[in-house]
This record gives structure tokens, sequence and C-alpha cells, in this order.
């Protein structure tokens, strides 16, 4: 390194949450490199430690605080060996608690939201100055339009944010009010990123988004459904596989649902999110459909595709559920079938209309996610097994711990070992499913 080229400045950041917040730190990322910073994969010696945050789960701000008290000793080793660290709190926690961040904690020298992450250089600039670095707005200008890094080679999958916000307003979800309105990006642009995801080495990629499925971005003459994204992306070569997450039941419009048949670059696994199967507590979740419009509507996209393997999400002892309504939940899944799921016992969100209403006993909540749980592990163990003796194509991603092992991922989206050469990666190749195992599968080479 010549003396004139200042030596790179170490970024370290810790992804809380989402997919979409994957993405934001990548974006971080870049928009930090064209100051000096590359990222590195330990906190200890970092010139910059960033906290990219999720408020959904319980208690996601006292967490915060909490690894804001671990980074605290880190950043006075640093000063005792003559550096300094700045430190930063990004994403939603940021946005719901703004300049209280900083009060509670003064070693964070930056606080940004998720929607104004691209002016994280001037913010660090205003930090190093000494100056407030606190950005919580929701900016005009376009957060994605700005210059991306230096072309690197990439992993064989990657995320796409397509769409951003929630105009839905469920009464337990703080998400409108830390990400905002629902939003969609342009399609040229989405399309203009997967050209450069995929000239990168990428061949599938997830399309992002808290309703992703309500996309509606501006095209050429009229604006873009989601399903018609998908139609051009599937027109990409080296694109060879779409995904996309997470959907709400009542932006599946009908020619969605025709896509997960007539494109065949369109993998067979849904998320759709349906959280309760009583009634009544959707109303009270202002989820805006019931539970029989749900099931009607996985046997439509059923109907369609056939082979499709469907995930989704639960909460348990939401603010007045009663015993019977719990069971109606069960009943909704057993009739259903999920190949995987995601579930929760009701925290309220401070802020959000559910947050004021009386809890549920908590062993009785507890009892019923164990119980929940239970028969959604059952139905995950038989879809695993159902697999077993099938021939699926394999998209190969990374080496294994086992020497001579590799990782890949099935259409289903289940991690899958086998037998391979490395020079495999990136590619998509036939195994035999040999064996079942609690959270992978096991094939070989066909």
């Amino acid at each position: 390194m010549s003396a004139s080229t200042p030596a790179p400045k170490k970024l370290f950041i810790k992804t809380y949450g989402c997919q979409m917040n994957v993405y934001d730190s990548e974006r971080m990322a870049e928009a930090l490199a064209s100051e000096g910073y590359e990222t590195t994969d330990a906190p200890e010696g970092a010139d910059m430690v960033l906290l990219n945050t999720c408020h959904i789960r319980e208690k996601a701000a006292e967490k915060v605080y909490s690894e804001l008290g671990r980074v605290k000793k880190l950043a006075a080793k640093k000063k005792a060996d003559g550096g300094e660290m700045l430190v930063g709190v990004a994403g939603c926690v940021a946005q719901a608690e703004g300049a209280e961040i900083t009060r509670r904690q003064p070693l964070v020298d930056v606080v940004v939201g998720p929607q104004a992450y691209h002016r994280l250089p001037e913010l660090v600039a205003k930090a190093k100055q000494g100056e407030a670095a606190i950005d919580t707005d929701f900016p005009e200008e376009d957060k994605f339009a700005r210059s991306r890094g230096p072309k690197a080679k990439r992993a064989p999958t990657a995320f796409l944010t397509v769409q951003e916000g929630c105009d839905k307003f469920c009464t337990y979800c703080v998400v409108p009010y830390t990400r905002g309105a629902e939003i969609s990006r342009p399609a040229d642009q989405v399309l203009a990123e997967a050209r450069d995801l995929v000239e990168r080495g990428v061949v599938e990629i997830t399309l992002l988004g808290q309703n992703v499925n309500a996309y509606h971005g501006a095209g050429k003459d009229q604006d873009w459904s989601l399903a018609k994204l998908i139609r051009e992306l599937a027109k990409l070569d080296g694109l060879e596989r779409i995904r996309f997450t997470t959907s709400h039941p009542n932006d599946m419009d009908d020619d969605l649902i025709a896509a997960h048949g007539e494109v065949d670059k369109l993998m067979p696994y849904l998320h759709l999110p349906v959280q309760a199967g009583s009634d009544r507590i959707l109303d009270a979740m202002n989820r805006r459909h019931t539970a029989d419009e749900y099931i009607r509507l996985i046997e439509r996209i059923r109907a369609a595709r056939p082979d499709l393997a469907l995930s989704g999400d639960f909460i348990v002892g939401f603010p007045g559920e009663t015993g019977a309504e719990f069971q109606d939940t069960m009943s909704l899944i057993r009739e259903v079938n999920y190949a995987q799921a995601y579930s929760f016992k009701y925290s309220a969100r401070p802020g959000t209309p559910a947050s004021d209403l009386p809890l549920v006993d908590a062993a009785e909540a507890s009892d019923r996610l164990q119980r929940l749980q239970t028969l959604l592990h059952q139905q995950q163990t038989d879809f695993q097994t159902s697999c077993v003796g099938k021939r699926l194509p394999i998209l190969i991603e990374k080496p294994g711990r086992m020497n001579g092992q590799m990782i890949g991922r099935s259409p289903y989206l289940q991690a899958v070992h086998l037998q391979a050469a490395s020079a495999l990666t990136g590619t998509i190749v036939e195994a035999d499913i040999i064996a079942s195992k609690p959270n992978s599968l096991e094939g070989r080479l066909a």
C-alpha cells in the first residue's frame, strides 16, 4: 500500500431481525465504503460499530441498550490503545427511539432510521465534528438511487428490496410507524439492480417488502404489479430462481396466483402469514380477512401450483384470546398443513392499538405456544420426511463443515447437505434426497 493511500477503516455491522435488515446492512456498508470503510466480522478493534436494529421482537429497545453496554467496553479499549470507535444505531429501534438513544447512551454518535441510511456518510462526518448526527426523517429523495459500491463477486443468493412500509395497521405491529407508508421502487430500478446482481454471480433473488405483494412500482406506461415484475425478472439470463417475502393475504391477486403455476423460475415456496384462526381475533388484529377467506385463498394457490410448500406466522395469546379461539388457530393449521412456520407469544409493542388491552395469563399463553409449536414441528417433520426418495434441483451455495461437503437449497428453501466439488458453487444440480435431519436434508448427487 502506498504512503498516499490511507489504510481502510474497519466497519462492523450487527444485523438484527428480518431479511430486509440484511439488505439494508449491505447498502449501509456500500454507502460507507466511499468513506474508506471495509467490513469486518468482529467488533473488536473496529473503527465503527453499527447496530442495525429490529423492533418486532419483545423488549427490542432494551436489548439494543444491553448490546451498547458491551460495545462501550470495546470503545474504551480502542481509546486506551490510542484509537477511536464511532458507534451508530440504525434501523427500526433507531426510528422509534430517536434522540432518546443518545440521551440514555451518550456513547452513540449516529442514530439513523431505515429510510435515511443513504445519509450515513454525512452523518458520520457530522459526528466526527462533534455535532448531533440523528436522522429519523422520511426524506423525499430515493435512498435506493444512490450509487452502489464496487462490483464485487456475490454469493449465489441475494435479497432485493422492492417495497417498503405498510398501510395495513395491524393492531399489534410497529412497522407502519417505523418504516412508514407503503412505497414501491420503480420497475426499471429493480430490474437494473437485478441485472447487476446476476452479473456479479447471483442466480437466486428473493424480492423483499413488508407487504411485498402490494408492490406497485412505476413502469413506462403504468404501475407494475408484483406478478408483472416477476414475469420480467424471469426473462433475465443467468437468473434461475425467484422468491418473494413477506406477503399479506389481501394482496394475493389473480395474476400473482397464476404466476405460481406459469413462471418456472418462481419457486414453489410461499410465506403467507395468517397470525390466527379465529375470526374475532383476526378482526381485533385488524387483519381484514377471515379464516375461511385465507383457507380458500390457499386452495386457489395450490390449485395453480400443487407442489407448493407453505410457510406462515402465528401469534398466540393475543389480548382476549379464549381457549376456544386458540383451538380455531390449531384447526386452521391442521387444515392448511404448513411446511414451516414461525410462532410467537403475543407481547405488546408501545404505541400500537393492542398495547393497552389486557393480556392473556402468561402461563396459559406459554402453554398454548408450546402446543402450537408441537403441531407445527410435526408438520415440518412430515414435510421433510416426504422429500426423502425424491430427486430435487439443489442450488449449491457454500462449503459445509465436513470435508468435501457442500450446502445447497432446495426449491422449498430447505438446507441440503451433500458431497460435491466446491467448483459447483452457484450451480443447480440434481440430487437424490436420502435422509431427513431436524433442520435440513441429506442429498446425493444424481
